[in-house]
């Protein structure tokens, strides 16, 4: 069977075709992320596996297992679940602003977790894979034209303002922004016409200073001028980017040595096995063992972007490439943060923070993206679109 026949119509391929076509460099890639990320929070737990690098490690089994499962799952059948999918996660959305079933976790600051009695989720998490679906599932059914410029282009745009706007009421800034610049990805790649980018460039300009004024909590507001000056709030607000850069700046050329970060081992560093890990892991190998993590992302960005390219249908391209802005943008912001190039908003460095949302979230968009490498000449039927 040559490469081409795959996922033909009618055809059945053996297990064996279909995982000798899984990209495994890109699983590689994910995995030696996902190892340093477990070296890390064994190392700033005081050399020992409790209380999360083992927990980060079996996380990680588990859902490669499952990422390889689902990435044989034929493009029909994300397909068939990306309205559906879309249409529960906002519904669960719904649920924590207008039930008593939403709350907020101790110290959290933020509304966002729902509690099901049998199980509790983070709704936002999960709904950026839900908007991704839906998002390629739409412009698969219209056309290059419609996608470029329409009165249509409203039903994409209600898909991301819609969960945007109540996300950030919770407020969960990180989710809302990560959801907002995927959407705006997503449109962009698809054809959306110059002008409509360049109109919405001007209307966000013109729109976030008020914004950060009037419309965000007192504690989001300090969060973002201070990262401006972090110096003029040395122990409140600003201690976070303070410590984070001190991190940074000690790691030097080669680092203090693993299990040495006097910032982390010593915990000035606030939530070293979240949202600063990075800076836990420029202060232990420097420039150096940053840069090679880093150049690792970069790997798995262009490896998921060339898959993206080669699919043939439009679901898959559109797709596969709003999965890999998410994971792109994870990266890009949690960096800035640690940096002081941006404010602190709660975004984990993917596979590298502990967590399993967020872990789960960039499996699964993994998933979806190595099915469309594995089934990659697959087409799918059109004009079945909601709207």
């Amino acid at each position: 069977m040559t490469a081409s026949a795959l996922t033909r119509p009618g055809e059945r391929e053996r297990l064996s075709t279909k995982l000798g076509e899984i990209e495994w460099r890109l699983v590689a890639l994910l995995c030696a992320v996902a190892m340093v990320g477990t070296a890390m929070l064994y190392s700033i737990a005081g050399s020992s596996w409790n209380p999360w690098a083992i927990d980060h490690l079996i996380r990680f089994g588990a859902l490669l297992v499952a990422m390889l499962g689902l990435s044989l799952v034929h493009p029909r059948w994300w397909f068939r679940a990306a309205y559906p999918m879309y249409g529960v996660l906002l519904i669960l959305v719904l649920m924590i602003e207008f039930t008593p079933l939403g709350y907020e976790p101790a110290g959290a600051g933020a509304k966002n977790w729902l509690n099901l009695g049998f199980m509790r989720i983070q709704p936002a998490e999960f709904f950026k894979l839900g908007l991704v679906l839906a998002l390629a599932r739409w412009y698969h059914d219209h056309t290059a034209q419609e996608a470029r410029w329409s009165w249509k282009l409203i039903f994409p745009a209600a898909m991301v303002g819609v969960p945007f706007l109540l996300i950030a009421k919770q407020p969960d800034l990180g989710s809302a922004m990560i959801i907002g610049l995927t959407g705006a990805a997503i449109m962009f790649v698809a054809g959306l016409s110059w002008k409509i980018i360049a109109a919405g460039g001007v209307a966000a300009l013109v729109t976030v200073p008020p914004f950060v004024m009037f419309g965000m909590h007192e504690y989001q507001r300090n969060r973002v001028l201070t990262f401006l000056s972090p110096e003029s709030d040395p122990t409140g607000t600003g201690y976070n980017i303070i410590q984070s850069k001190i991190a940074l700046g000690s790691g030097g050329l080669l680092g203090r040595g693993y299990g040495l970060g006097s910032q982390s081992q010593l915990e000035f560093l606030p939530e070293r096995q979240t949202d600063f890990i990075f800076s836990t892991l420029a202060e232990e190998f420097g420039f150096v063992g940053s840069f090679a993590v880093l150049a690792c992302y970069v790997g798995i960005i262009l490896i998921a972007l060339r898959i993206a390219s080669l699919a043939h249908s439009h679901f898959g391209r559109v797709g596969s490439a709003g999965m890999t802005a998410f994971f792109a943008l994870f990266v890009l912001i949690n960096g800035a943060m640690v940096m002081g190039l941006a404010p602190v908003v709660g975004v984990p460095m993917p596979l590298l923070s502990y967590g399993g949302s967020s872990m789960m979230t960039v499996m699964i968009g993994f998933a979806f993206i190595l099915s469309t490498r594995v089934h990659r000449y697959a087409e799918l039927p059109k004009g079945y679109g909601a709207f």
